[in-house]
């Protein structure tokens, strides 16, 4: 058996294998692709507790669905909104709803009615400490005697001079919804809205979830405005996101994908004139895929939905090597069998795999794990559609001839007629006017790091949210503080001091308020303190509470009765309490707790505008272990800082592939890499004259096109006295499938891909325009 077939055998072997796991993979196992586009950024792994206070805001958002059904007429929102709640109630396994009674207020309350001696407002505080006997005297007989003496729980022995009821008013402002006829309510000028909160029970990102609940949203919706044509709803939830990002990134494949595919198919018909040629290059894109697939979901464990979208404009890539060789083939005396062709062609093809993996895992190296996956997987499809064309093309193609097409013919005579550099006034006059123009146009260049450019979600979402956001006022997970301590007493402690500056913020109007758990659970120190204070102040000998009772004809029993009942919780309210109540629902979310040793928490703001950021940044200043997050703000920072260390390993990675090159190409080395090199300058330049900003999927951009615009050079020097069909062919087939798989990828709704796709564009395009004019001019003659 010859060598040959011993290869193609073992590939034989290889390829079942990834059949077998593929098929597993998706028949049985049944993978969903990963559309959290979180996955895609960079964890915080030198900060665990930082790491861990994103991921509980995140989380906690993440498995909300907030649906607001509002109309002019409160009945007609009512009756849309219970037509909404009927279509949802029969699936309790995945929605977990809030219901709204008088036994789930009395419900939050009695945890708090316990301590209520210690659970004071900072104004009733300031009160106790300022205001004379007489103040609570007649505060406590207005509440007895006045109709509108202010909001009762309980007793009025239970809370006589109003400081309980004036607390749980306090905490009811942290937000402006309200229990209205068994319901949540709120309202703008225009609508009153109910309020249904979801809790999903199902991943919100998981392809069940997507499945199962969005058409079950949608049903409700439909009935809601059956019930009331007039009514409106605005619903908002990661899940919907999700899944628009989910559609739009499976649309793109398939555009991607499909196009590309059609692209290459029409190329090589036009080219040979053969389906198997054809069917040879979608053979070995395909197992390109498949060995990639395989691999990736081994290392990983997973795989993005956007890597499968970057995946698609692989094809426009992995073709490379067999066009390359099917051209050579082309041209090949038929004397030179394909084995022997291929011995030939080996030491070209090995250099452009390393240099366009090179390129792809240059991608590896940002923090980010999407785009790391998305480079593992794009080098190993091409390390295996490059094995594909080792080990079976030489078999299946043989020594027979491949025919040729009217586009060889017209192609390759256009090579004779392409401007090659030479060392004389028109090269140098070219070179000035190209370094000025590049020069002016990269200067242009500015620069934009948003990590919302990562993903572009449809109007009708962002609007929602919008308003959403202004009708509850809720506060966003992405910009607060984190409060460290030793203990949760010191944790407690230190959002208390941190409260005290935001109260002057809130004043002044940079925001309109704060969650906080220490807004429930005041610090152990600070309920003794305030305990002393009221028994000294409301409760001695003399006191207000002895003023009371004489006034209401009241004896010393029910005075001891009455202080008795305020002095009854014997153990200050802790977090862990508050945890186990009902009432915490809403704020677990902010309690870290004890973390690697390090207790934490989060405070977390409403109504927070970019103009109001500098000023409540500083109210962290001076505070020990309180630290002002911003989220958007640290990974558009990251991306930035990896934008321009990325630039270096650009000019870094050329230096790398010239040592790779040299010691095939010696002197011509340089031929090889000024095409791609000149056209990333120029593709930079472009950008600039068209206002671009800069950003980091530009720049990876450029380190891809290093990988793929070599290839071009590298079949153009492999036989750099031949002026013929086959290198420039090979050259001219690669650049258009990728110039369409790329150009492709330029079309995606997702900037950043977009940015990316229009880089490798332009630079692919420019870059097969330029390499023929680096081809030595004489047989023989090297510089």
């Amino acid at each position: 058996m010859t060598r040959t077939r011993q290869l193609a055998l073992l590939w034989a072997v290889v390829v079942c294998l990834l059949l077998g796991h593929n098929a597993y993979l998706w028949l049985v196992q049944r993978i969903v692709p990963n559309t959290d586009i979180m996955a895609l950024l960079p964890v915080q792994e030198r900060d665990p507790v930082l790491q861990q206070s994103f991921s509980h805001m995140v989380d906690a958002a993440q498995q909300r669905i907030i649906v607001l059904v509002g109309a002019a007429d409160w009945e007609d929102a009512k009756r849309a909104a219970d037509a909404y709640g009927a279509v949802l109630a029969p699936r309790k396994d995945l929605f977990d709803a809030i219901q709204i009674s008088e036994k789930t207020q009395g419900d939050w309350l009695s945890l708090f009615q316990r301590h209520s001696l210690t659970l004071l407002t900072a104004q009733q505080e300031a009160q106790l400490r300022a205001q004379p006997s007489q103040f609570w005297l007649e505060a406590a007989l207005g509440k007895l005697y006045s109709p509108f003496g202010g909001p009762k729980l309980g007793s009025w022995q239970q809370d006589p001079f109003g400081l309980f009821a004036g607390w749980v008013q306090e905490r009811a402002q942290e937000t402006p919804v309200r229990p209205r006829d068994g319901h949540l309510f709120v309202a703008d000028a225009r609508r009153q809205y109910v309020l249904l909160p979801l809790t999903l029970k199902v991943p919100a990102l998981s392809m069940t979830a997507q499945e199962t609940v969005l058409p079950l949203l949608k049903q409700a919706a439909d009935a809601a405005r059956k019930a009331a044509p007039q009514a409106e709803l605005i619903q908002a939830g990661v899940i919907l996101h999700a899944a628009e990002a989910s559609a739009q990134a499976s649309g793109e494949v398939s555009t991607i994908g499909i196009g590309s595919l059609l692209g290459i198919i029409l190329l090589m018909w036009f080219a040979f004139h053969s389906f198997k040629p054809i069917s040879l290059i979608m053979l070995s894109i395909g197992i390109g895929f498949l060995g990639a697939l395989s691999v990736c979901w081994l290392v990983f464990g997973q795989i993005h939905l956007m890597t499968l979208v970057f995946g698609a404009s692989l094809i426009g890539v992995a073709q490379d090597y067999g066009i390359y060789f099917l051209s050579n083939r082309l041209s090949a005396d038929e004397k030179l069998d394909s084995p022997a062709l291929l011995k030939r062609l080996l030491p070209g093809l090995g250099l452009t795999l390393l240099a366009a993996v090179i390129g792809y895992m240059g991608l590896a190296l940002t923090p980010f794990p999407g785009l790391r996956q998305m480079a593992v997987f794009s080098a190993l499809g091409l390390v295996f559609a490059w094995l594909t064309v080792v080990c079976w093309f030489p078999a299946l193609i043989g020594a027979r001839a491949l025919k040729s097409g009217a586009l060889v013919r017209v192609y390759g005579d256009a090579l004779r007629r392409w401007p090659l550099l030479r060392l004389n006034r028109a090269t140098l006059a070219a070179a000035v006017i190209f370094v000025l123009a590049a020069g002016y146009g990269v200067s242009r260049l500015g620069a934009n790091d948003d990590i919302r450019l990562l993903q572009n979600p449809p109007k009708h979402l962002i609007d929602d949210q919008i308003k959403l956001s202004k009708l509850t006022d809720a506060p966003t997970p992405v910009q607060y503080f984190l409060v460290r301590g030793a203990s949760a007493e010191e944790v407690l402690q230190r959002e208390e001091a941190l409260k005290a500056r935001l109260d002057k913020l809130i004043a002044g109007g940079g925001i309109t308020g704060y969650q906080a758990v220490s807004n429930w659970v005041p610090s152990a120190r600070t309920q003794a303190a305030r305990r002393a204070l009221i028994e000294q102040k409301l409760l001695g000998d003399d006191g207000p509470l002895q003023g009371l009772a004489e006034q209401t004809g009241e004896d010393a029993q029910w005075i001891a009765a009455t202080r008795a009942g305020l002095l009854a919780a014997g153990t200050p309210l802790t977090p862990e309490d508050f945890l186990k109540s009902p009432a915490s629902e809403p704020s677990r979310h902010l309690w870290l707790g004890d973390t690697g040793g390090v207790h934490a928490s989060i405070v977390a703001l409403r109504g927070l505008g970019r103009a109001a950021v500098p000023d409540v940044m500083r109210a962290a200043d001076g505070l020990h272990g309180v630290q002002w997050v911003d989220k958007v703000a640290e990974i558009s920072s990251v991306l930035g800082r990896y934008r321009e260390n990325m630039s270096w390993v650009v000019l870094g990675a050329y230096a790398l592939v010239f040592a790779l090159l040299f010691p095939r190409y010696r002197g011509r080395t340089w031929r090889v890499l000024a095409p791609t090199a000149l056209a990333s300058v120029a593709t930079l330049a472009i950008l600039g004259f068209a206002s671009q900003n800069l950003q980091l999927f530009h720049v990876l951009a450029l380190l891809l096109l290093l990988g793929v615009g070599v290839d071009y050079g590298i079949f153009m020097q492999e036989r750099p006295d031949n002026r013929g069909n086959a290198a420039w062919m090979a050259v001219g087939m690669s650049a258009s499938s990728t110039f369409l798989s790329f150009g492709l990828l330029g079309l995606s709704k997702t900037p950043a891909l977009q940015a990316f796709g229009l880089t490798m564009l332009l630079g692919i395009a420019l870059a097969w325009l330029i390499v023929p004019c680096f081809g030595t001019i004489k047989e023989g003659k090297h510089d």
